[in-house]
């Protein structure tokens, strides 16, 4: 299992950019699938982008083009850039990773998570 801290996180207006970090900790990060979701308030958690150990990468449509999930395994770090930021992108940002797949159900490491706010 790993443990997972989020950082990066604050407060942007229309159109600006943030990067969300995630480092982690324990054995054979490379190997995990890694992932963030997002939840705002009211609503449910959704998944935002994954990173595969292998570099391959999958988005969201609300966030495709606009978001960049990227890892660095000598580091143990994950990011998320974040550009052309929209008010309805406010949400706690979650770092998550699985030793299961890419499923958006196999993620059952999470962090505590990080949160974003962009102003109109």
């Amino acid at each position: 299992q790993v443990q997972l801290v989020e950082s990066g996180g604050g407060l942007v207006q229309f159109g600006g950019s943030l990067r969300l970090s995630c480092a982690a900790s324990g054995r054979a990060f490379s190997t995990y699938a890694m992932a963030w979701f997002r939840q705002a308030p009211g609503k449910e958690r959704e998944f935002v982008a994954i990173i595969n150990w292998n570099g391959s990468t999958y988005y969201s449509a609300s966030v495709k083009g606009r978001f960049t999930i990227s890892r660095d395994n000598t580091k143990n770090m994950v990011y998320l850039q974040m550009n052309s930021l929209k008010p309805e992108d406010t949400a706690l940002y979650y770092c998550a990773a699985s030793d299961r797949g890419v499923g958006v159900t196999s993620f059952g490491s999470w962090g505590r998570g990080t949160q974003v706010t962009v102003s109109s």
